[in-house]
């Protein structure tokens, strides 16, 4: 890649911004509303952990930025502004840099985007969710599908020629022919990408008080009353799998599918264990093997960027982990988790790993630690194992947690 080719490390930023104008029903991401004074507040706050970071990351090249939430479009535009100003003044900022901003329906204008893309945002990610406004409801989500029309047609307008659109199945009440008519409307509008999730429901939701009852019931392998079944969800993604790509749209993940050439980098970074940076409240890093994540309480996590300090993590053996002021936590990677996690993170991707990145990372071929359980899922059908190249079968991405489970070591 490009900064290794300039014999700088590759390294990818995540900027966290919290404010949303109203929690969805299902979310469990570290979001609220507030003042339009406490979002000033962050924004500084940030800004000053940027100017911390910058001058520490001198043989890093950024080749991803992803601006998540919340809603990073509930934030006005002019800060945001400031934000992208901050990241570019202090970081080495590589020219062809993939650079995205999460967006609500309804939260942006034409002028919040110009600004966006005069920034260097060159990609914008639409959470739809759901093309029925029924569903949309039902999600608590504050927007229709009509708006979401009128945000995308905008984004076209302002420029942007790389949009994804997130969607949700796994919906109270849904079947697979709703869900077919949500991807016949979205791709008439022929956005480059879009990721397709299944629905979780996390405790603490109000999700979850509402669906308690079925989702023990899907635990215990019974049929479900509201949310689909078991079978239901499998013909939804069969189903999504199939219609996506008669049209031209390459599943390069399990929950994603681009144009050519459209892929996710950011995401993919994600995937092959790329030097990440998060930036703001609650958001997580993993640097040359060290894993931290930020403070989590907003006024603790303003207050630490005003005096940024090194402080000490203890370890479970007993070493010691130098961190920030503004972590609460900040962890080692053993050799053993890194291993797990290049198999479980890279076999999400339908080029799956190869046999020499393997080696290269750890300096022992793969089958020195994964042996057995390379023969085992071959044998079963869900592992495809070739000379160079080693990846799930169909029938392996639809068995994906248990074949991914195989790779974890004693």
């Amino acid at each position: 890649m490009k900064g290794q080719e300039n014999g700088m490390k590759n390294l990818e930023l995540y900027v966290h911004i919290p404010f949303c104008f109203k929690k969805c029903a299902y979310c469990d991401f570290l979001s609220f509303s507030c003042d339009e004074k406490t979002q000033i507040s962050y924004v500084d706050a940030l800004i000053r952990e940027i100017e911390f970071y910058g001058p520490q990351m001198k043989e890093y090249l950024v080749s991803t930025i992803f601006v998540g939430g919340g809603t990073p479009t509930w934030l006005d535009e002019d800060k945001m502004v400031e934000i992208f100003d901050a990241i570019h003044t202090y970081f080495n900022v590589s020219q062809d840099a993939e650079i995205t901003i999460e967006c609500n329906p309804g939260t942006v204008t034409i002028s919040k985007l110009e600004k966006y893309r005069r920034a260097g945002v060159n990609r914008l990610s639409i959470g739809l969710q759901s093309a029925d406004d029924e569903e949309l409801e039902i999600l608590g989500r504050i927007h229709t599908f009509e708006k979401f029309v009128k945000t995308y047609e905008m984004a076209r307008q302002t420029g942007f020629a790389n949009i994804n659109v997130d969607l949700m199945s796994g919906i109270p009440y849904q079947t697979a022919e709703k869900f077919l008519r949500t991807l016949q409307k979205v791709v008439r509008l022929k956005p480059n990408h879009i990721s397709a999730y299944s629905l979780i429901v996390e405790p603490g939701t109000p999700f979850y008080e509402a669906y308690r009852t079925d989702m023990e019931r899907q635990e215990a392998g019974l049929d479900t009353e509201i949310l689909p079944t078991e079978d239901e969800t499998y013909r939804i993604i069969k189903l999504t799998q199939q219609y996506l790509a008669q049209l031209g749209y390459e599943q390069y993940e399990i929950s994603n599918f681009a144009q050519p050439g459209f892929e996710c980098v950011h995401n993919i970074g994600y995937w092959t264990r790329e030097n990440y940076l998060g930036l703001g409240l609650g958001a997580a890093s993993l640097l040359n093997n060290v894993r931290f994540a930020n403070e989590t309480d907003l006024s603790t996590y303003i207050d630490a960027t005003k005096a940024i300090a090194q402080k000490d993590f203890e370890q479970l053996d007993g070493g010691i982990v130098q961190g920030l002021n503004l972590h609460v936590s900040a962890d080692v990677v053993s050799r053993k988790a890194q291993m797990e996690e290049f198999m479980f993170l890279g076999l999400r991707m339908n080029q799956g790993v190869t046999r020499q990145q393997f080696q290269d990372t750890f300096g022992i071929p793969i089958e020195g630690i994964y042996r057995d359980a390379l023969e085992h899922l071959k044998a079963e059908g869900l592992l495809e194992v070739s000379a160079g190249q080693i990846a799930l079968t169909e029938k392996g991405q639809d068995l994906s947690n248990y074949a991914l489970a195989q790779f974890l070591l004693q």
